[in-house]
């Protein structure tokens, strides 16, 4: 199963520096029937560019929450087994929790099949976003339209071994 596991870039270099992205448990984001219900699309692909989304947004959270951490969302794309991640049922039907999934046990980093970035263009809209996030959570509508501007930046696409050039954006 493709998870996508949120992280920031400090958070990526510790993915790198330990060999593992979580020891487990730990939240992230795949294909859920919930998220599957709520896209209305039987596109495998447009799915997990759902999940993805989903994924980055909660990376956005991670930043909003760590005022060091350089301005870009990371995303990682890695396969666990089947079984090795849960959706909460509980949960399924909560907005904030489209997509979330509990990933048991330790992942290591060498699973990893491609890691999602922003580009240093993105870092004053992603800036602003994670600054806006709290209030866009509590229903400010203008917050939201700040929120959604980070949106409009694609994460771009990296191979596993560019994380070390990637790790090299955290200093």
């Amino acid at each position: 199963m493709r998870v996508y596991v949120p992280l920031t870039l400090p958070g990526l270099a510790e993915a790198y520096k330990t060999g593992e992205l979580g020891t487990g448990p730990f939240v992230a984001y795949a294909v859920t029937p919930a998220l599957r219900e709520w896209y209305l699309s039987d596109d495998i692909e447009e799915l997990e560019y759902a999940a993805l989304n989903r994924a980055a947004l909660a990376s956005l959270r991670l930043l909003a929450a760590d005022a060091d951490a350089p301005r870009r969302r990371v995303v990682v794309a890695v396969d666990v087994p089947d079984g090795a991640a849960h959706a909460d049922p509980d949960r399924g039907l909560d907005p904030a929790a489209l997509g979330e999934v509990r990933v048991t046990g330790t992942v290591a980093l060498a699973k990893a099949a491609a890691v999602h970035v922003d580009l240093g263009d993105a870092e004053n809209d992603v800036s602003a976003a994670a600054d806006a996030l709290p209030a866009a959570e509590r229903g400010d509508d203008d917050a939201q339209f700040v929120v959604d501007g980070a949106e409009d930046h694609e994460l771009l696409w990296y191979a596993t071994q560019e994380i070390p050039n990637l790790v090299g954006l955290a200093d």
